[in-house]
C-alpha cells in the first residue's frame, strides 16, 4: 500500500476507536492516527463536524473513501487487507455468518445496551429493533456458547469488535459477566494487540485529562 494510501484513524483513547486500532494492528495495516481529546470537546469542532457529523470516533479515511459506523469500518478494513485471514471470503459459507454478527452489533447489541442503561421503559417487542434485553444477549450467549469464535475456530474481525464490547460493557455492569462473555473476551484482551493499544491507552487518556486539568 503507498504512502498516499496509509489509512487515517480519527481517534480518541478510551472510546469505541480503541477497537478499530486493535483491528488496525491485528491486520498489520499501515495507519496514522488523527487524535482528538474528547474531555476538551474536540470532536464537537466543526474540523471534526465536518468527518463525522454525529460528532462520534472511529472515523477513518482510506485515499478518498471516508468511513464512520463500526459495522462498516471493520467490515472495510478486513476486507481490504484479505491476506490477514481475518474476514471470510465472499464463497465462504462462513461469510453470511460473519456479517450476521457484524451487524447484529450495531443494529441489535448497542441500541438494548443503552436503553437498559438509560433505564428507558421497553418498546413491545414488535416495534423493538432487538425484541427485548434478555432475548438479545440469550441469542449471543447461546452463539458464543459454541466457541472459541463467533463462526467458528477462527478469529475474524467480527470478533475484535465483540472481544473488546464484552469487556468495556463487563466493566462498566452494563452487560452480566457470565462465564461465557468472560471467557470470550479473554480470547481477544488477552492478545498482544489489545494488550498494546490499552496501554498506549492508558498514556493517551492521562495526557488528555491533564491537558484540561484534569
Amino acid at each position: 500500500m503507498t504512502a498516499e494510501n496509509r489509512i487515517t484513524l480519527y481517534y480518541s483513547p478510551q472510546s469505541r476507536a480503541t477497537g478499530t486500532r486493535v483491528l488496525l494492528e491485528e491486520l498489520g495495516a499501515p495507519y496514522d492516527l488523527h487524535v482528538l481529546n474528547m474531555k476538551a470537546g474536540e470532536q464537537r469542532q466543526p474540523a471534526y463536524l465536518a468527518i463525522n457529523p454525529l460528532g462520534k470516533v472511529p472515523a477513518i479515511r482510506h485515499g478518498d473513501a471516508l468511513v464512520t459506523e463500526q459495522v462498516a469500518i471493520y467490515t472495510y478494513l478486513a476486507d481490504l487487507f484479505p491476506k490477514a485471514g481475518l474476514t471470510p471470503a465472499l464463497d465462504d459459507p462462513r461469510r453470511g455468518p460473519y456479517l450476521r454478527w457484524i451487524a447484529y452489533y450495531g443494529s441489535s447489541f448497542e441500541p438494548a445496551v443503552i436503553d437498559s442503561f438509560m433505564k428507558r421503559e421497553p418498546a413491545p417487542v414488535t416495534q423493538s429493533p432487538y425484541s427485548d434485553y434478555d432475548s438479545m444477549l440469550g441469542v449471543l450467549e447461546a452463539q458464543l456458547s459454541k466457541g472459541p469464535y463467533l463462526v467458528g475456530d477462527r478469529m475474524t474481525a467480527a470478533d475484535i469488535l465483540w472481544g473488546v464490547a464484552f469487556s468495556w460493557t463487563m466493566m462498566f455492569g452494563l452487560v452480566p459477566g457470565n462465564d461465557v462473555f468472560k471467557a470470550y473476551a479473554e480470547r481477544i484482551t488477552s492478545r498482544p494487540a489489545f494488550q498494546r493499544i490499552s496501554a498506549a491507552d492508558d498514556e493517551m487518556a492521562a495526557q488528555h485529562a491533564a491537558a484540561c486539568g484534569g
